[in-house]
Parts: C-alpha cells; sequence; structure tokens
C-alpha cells in the first residue's frame, strides 16, 4: 500500500530551494513516527535534501540517476513500473512516498492512504503540491497539532475510497 506523507502550506507550497520553508518540530516527530520501521520512496532531491538515508527505514529511490551515486543501504529504481513491481511484493505493508513534486505527481494514481500536515498560513515557497482529488479520498482522522504560533497545523489522515 502506498502513502503520500507531506506537509503543505495554505497556498499548497511544499518546498522552497529543494528543502522545506518551515521548521515545525511536531512535524518532523509526525513524520518520524509515522514512517519508522516502514519502507520510504522519494526522488533525488528530496533524498538529497536528507543527507544521508533516513535511519530505521528502507530508503527506495525512484530517480534516472545512476544507481552508483547512492549509498549500498538504498535501493534505486529507474522506472516507476519497476518501482511499484517492488511494491507489489509487499501488499500489506504501509510505503511511505515523502517526495519531491514529482514523485507525488508520477505515484499520484497508486496511493491508498493521505497523511498531511496542513498548516493554517500561506507560506513563501517555489514547489507546490500537486493537485489531488480529495472526493476519491475520504478523511479518517484529524489531530490537532502542538501550538506553533509561527506555523500553526493540524494533522489529517485520508483513505482513499472503495478500498
Amino acid at each position: 500500500m502506498l502513502a503520500f506523507i507531506w506537509a503543505e502550506a495554505a497556498n499548497k507550497v511544499i518546498g522552497k530551494n529543494g528543502n522545506l520553508p518551515w521548521h515545525i518540530a511536531d512535524d518532523m516527530a509526525f513524520f518520524k513516527e509515522t514512517t519508522l520501521n516502514h519502507q520510504i520512496i522519494c526522488g533525488y532531491t528530496t533524498f538529497k535534501s536528507f543527507g544521508r538515508p533516513l535511519p530505521k527505514r528502507k530508503n527506495l529511490i525512484l530517480t534516472h540517476r545512476d544507481p552508483s551515486e547512492f549509498p549500498e543501504s538504498v535501493t534505486v529504481f529507474n522506472s516507476k513500473d519497476d518501482l511499484l513491481q517492488y511494491a507489489n511484493k509487499f501488499p500489506n505493508e504501509m510505503i511511505f512516498v515523502v517526495g519531491g513534486r514529482a514523485i507525488y505527481q508520477e505515484l499520484l494514481l497508486y496511493a491508498d492512504y493521505l497523511y498531511r500536515t496542513k498548516i493554517d498560513k500561506n507560506v513563501d515557497g517555489d514547489t507546490k503540491m500537486v493537485e489531488i482529488n480529495y472526493d476519491n479520498f475520504k478523511l479518517i482522522k484529524k489531530i490537532d497539532g502542538k501550538d506553533n504560533l509561527d506555523y500553526p497545523h493540524h494533522f489529517e489522515i485520508y483513505q482513499r475510497k472503495n478500498k
């Protein structure tokens, strides 16, 4: 099962210059707690922004780059089809798509769950989240974020309908 996880400002911004345009400790804790001991999928730029493979997760990279450019501990896929064929081997496991925008766009049709941190204000940035038709998903959980005057936020979890 593929699940998207991301943080998004009210104006749909998710990034700036290849990084997050905010620091929200509560969101980082939610991301870590949610993805720990799971597999994660990202593209090259998102992987580069981490600075290293994320610990206690199997790191999967979808990129056209040569696998030799990455640490041996990550698994590199050069096509969406190869990645999906791999993911299908784990039908009862949640595999989290963690960015960036192009990866979300490429895998949108296959997302079973959405874990969105919704920041309740506009934020300056150069990358916006792909358009998601929320009519295809049902909100199954909403959690208030911890007080943060700079970036008020909450967490939403959606499940694709007819699953």
